[in-house]
This record gives C-alpha cells, sequence and structure tokens, in this order.
C-alpha cells in the first residue's frame, strides 16, 4: 500500500507540475500528512477494547481499566529495559512510551468527559492520583538511567519528556479534579 501511495502521490504531483499548477503542489503535502498518520496503530489490544466497551455505562470501572492499562504498558517498558537480550531498546522504548501515552490520554479524556457529566468519580479518582505518583516515579527512574547510552536514549528522549510534562501536568489536573468533583457531589446532596 505504501509504494502504490507513493506512485499516485508522484504522478498527481507531476502532473500538477505539467500542467503549469504550482499552487496545487502545497495542497497535496496535507494529504501524504494524513495518509502517514492514519498508519499509526491503536495502543489497546481488542480484548481490552471489548473490556471497555462493557464498562461503558460504569465510570468508576471504565476508569480503572485505563489505570490498569497504563500500569500494564510501564510494565511491559520496564521488563523489555531489564532485559538483557532485548534487541532495538531505543526504538522499543519509544513505541511502548507512545503506547502508554496514547492510553493515559484517553484516561484523562474520559475523565474530562464524565467531570463534563457531573458523574460522581471519587473512588477510582483516588486510584488515578496514586497512579500518576507510580507513573511519574518511573518514568523519572527511566530518564535518570545509568544504563543507557546516548544513542539509544535520543531515540525516545522527546517522547520522555513529553511523557513526564504530561503526566507531572495530569497529576496537578487530576487533585483539582478531586476537589471539584467533592464540590459538586456535596451540592448535588444537599440539592436532594
Amino acid at each position: 500500500m505504501k509504494a502504490e501511495t507513493s506512485w499516485r502521490f508522484r504522478a498527481t504531483l507531476g502532473i500538477a507540475l505539467l500542467m503549469g499548477a504550482p499552487l496545487v503542489v502545497p495542497l497535496l503535502f496535507p494529504v501524504r500528512l494524513t495518509l502517514s498518520a492514519q498508519r499509526r496503530r491503536d495502543p489497546l489490544n481488542p480484548e481490552e477494547i471489548d473490556q471497555l466497551r462493557d464498562a461503558m455505562l460504569d465510570p468508576d470501572e471504565r476508569l480503572k481499566l485505563y489505570v490498569q492499562f497504563s500500569r500494564d504498558r510501564m510494565t511491559k517498558l520496564e521488563e523489555m529495559r531489564g532485559d538483557p537480550k532485548a534487541t532495538e531498546r531505543g526504538r522499543q522504548t519509544h513505541d511502548m512510551l507512545e503506547d502508554f501515552l496514547g492510553v493515559y490520554d484517553e484516561l484523562n479524556d474520559n475523565i474530562d468527559m464524565y467531570v463534563g457529566r457531573k458523574d460522581d468519580i471519587r473512588k477510582p479518582l483516588k486510584i488515578i492520583i496514586e497512579a500518576d505518583t507510580e507513573f511519574q516515579s518511573k518514568l523519572r527512574a527511566l530518564k535518570g538511567s545509568a544504563n543507557t547510552n546516548a544513542e539509544e536514549s535520543k531515540q525516545y528522549e522527546f517522547l520522555l519528556t513529553d511523557a513526564l510534562d504530561t503526566v507531572d501536568s495530569s497529576a496537578e489536573d487530576h487533585r483539582k479534579t478531586a476537589v471539584e468533583v467533592e464540590d459538586y457531589v456535596k451540592k448535588k446532596k444537599k440539592q436532594k
């Protein structure tokens, strides 16, 4: 499919240039970027997707699943990093960090959705805040890892920094959200 896409892209570009349409060229580049963006894989496997689908109406269970899936990604990353037989460690670290961030971002999106609906998510927020601390610790340990060479760390350095920034800011947001949820649940109880 990649060769076919490249062939079509070059053919379209060639025709556009022959027809004297230099303005068409910049318009084609977003199409190329969109095609490559569509190839990105889903960080969740089919079994996890089914579990999330089953928990669609239960915010507590759904958020707990996202925490577990994020934790699973972090555990896989640690196991791979600790395996002396692992090859292409830099690329694998990059991919696993990308998967972790994908699942963690979904967790945050779901929190926002449930807060917007004014659901009582106090219990899962406590679990999420604990997990944030765990994730921060593990990501910092990876960043300070002594057994990493410079060439390898260049492959995932940006993504690791992004993951740390995301978890740090989300941890703060989650604490604020817990207070906000507590307030609106109290108001709800007073109204009854």
